[in-house]
């Protein structure tokens, strides 16, 4: 396979991105194998401290010279309000004493790293190339990349928000359809205004943006590779297939719900973080559908669950993990390594996008 136009961004060998992972999912050593394997290794650093950003390119740059990707969240309106805890707080009090661990403070639930702070570390520290969600970039990361050489890639969830994207002056914009697990990064309209689906995103980004397009969500094996790329498509972005690999920073508890039958089926909650995921439903996710709307917005309700989700991840407790997951989840391999998942999708991949007869030729 051809790295196409990414190829002509990033000296990358495949055009094949792995998908940056929040809230402590990524890790150096899945970041590097993808890009040591030809593609774009990925590490989401939305939770990190500015110095933290500043350690996690050094390691990275002295773990490969091969490019890789930094991702950050673009801060979204209102999530900066003053959020009272407390009735969040009562109603997560039964978790917290059944799995343990003290019930968090308010100023726990406040603290967050602050974006411009996390911007500028990240542009001092000079990777490769950045990814954003949930908005566009600041005109001053622009510059900054631009100056720097720094490739930059916006990630839309409509049609609308990857012309905006364009505008804003990223090299490349992420097609991320309504398949895709974890995070929803709408910015122009709410989530629910913004779900479209993969394989109708693509193409009609493909027509209205002229940078490179990348398709994410529901792209977990070769027959997904060959599909967006024939609808368009410059290269894919995969979550899922490498977050259930043995090197990401999944838990084994979220790994092993992945590529089960009850992961066929996912859901979109705000229970977790305060922004729209998606991910396979639980126990908890059922209890307390009914709060849906009631949860404070992102980040006092990630810092509320955090301990939750930590403690559940610890005891081996499936039913209060954020499994995170999109929907071909099912199609996921736990535990294999994250080189060995790469070779075989870019197997299949080529496999299915060769010319009629090339294959048998080839064989004899």
């Amino acid at each position: 396979m051809r790295p196409g136009r990414l190829g002509e961004l990033l000296p990358v060998t495949l055009p094949v991105v792995q998908g940056p992972f929040g809230g402590g999912l990524s890790s150096v050593e899945l970041t590097v194998a993808v890009s040591q394997g030809g593609g774009l290794g990925s590490y989401g650093a939305h939770i990190l401290s500015p110095d933290a950003i500043t350690a996690l390119v050094a390691r990275l740059k002295s773990a490969t010279d091969r490019p890789f990707a930094v991702n950050l969240w673009v801060p979204q309106d209102g999530e900066d309000e003053a959020v009272d805890p407390g009735p969040h707080l009562d109603r997560l009090r039964p978790f917290y004493e059944e799995l343990g661990v003290p019930v968090p403070t308010g100023a726990e639930a406040a603290a967050h790293p602050d974006f411009d702070e996390q911007l500028d570390a990240l542009i001092a520290a000079a990777p490769p190339a950045i990814s954003l969600v949930m908005g566009p970039p600041p005109p001053r990361l622009v510059t900054a990349a631009r100056r720097l050489g720094i490739v930059l890639i916006g990630t839309a969830t409509t049609v609308e928000e990857a012309v905006a994207l364009e505008e804003a002056g990223v090299a490349a914009v992420v097609a991320s359809g309504s398949d895709a697990g974890g995070h929803r990064g709408a910015f122009l309209r709410p989530v629910r205004e913004s779900l479209v689906g993969t394989f109708s995103l693509v193409p009609q980004v493909a027509d209205a943006v002229a940078v490179p397009v990348i398709a994410a969500g529901g792209i977990a094996d070769g027959r997904g590779v060959a599909a967006a790329l024939a609808l368009g498509a410059d290269a894919v972005q995969i979550g899922t297939g490498f977050l259930a690999t043995r090197e990401s920073g999944a838990s084994p508890v979220h790994r092993r719900a992945l590529g089960t039958p009850e992961a066929r089926t996912t859901v979109l909650t705000r229970l977790f973080s305060g922004r729209t995921a998606r991910g396979i439903p639980n126990r908890f996710v059922r209890e307390m559908s009914a709060h849906e709307e009631l949860v404070p917005p992102y980040p006092v309700q990630n810092a509320l669950m955090q301990p939750i989700r930590r403690a559940a991840a610890a005891q081996d407790r499936p039913e209060y993990v954020n499994l995170w997951a999109g929907q071909t989840a099912g199609l996921s391999r736990p535990g294999i390594p994250a080189a060995e998942y790469l070779a075989a999708l870019v197997a299949d991949a080529e496999k299915r996008t060769a010319p009629e007869g090339t294959a048998a030729t080839a064989a004899g």
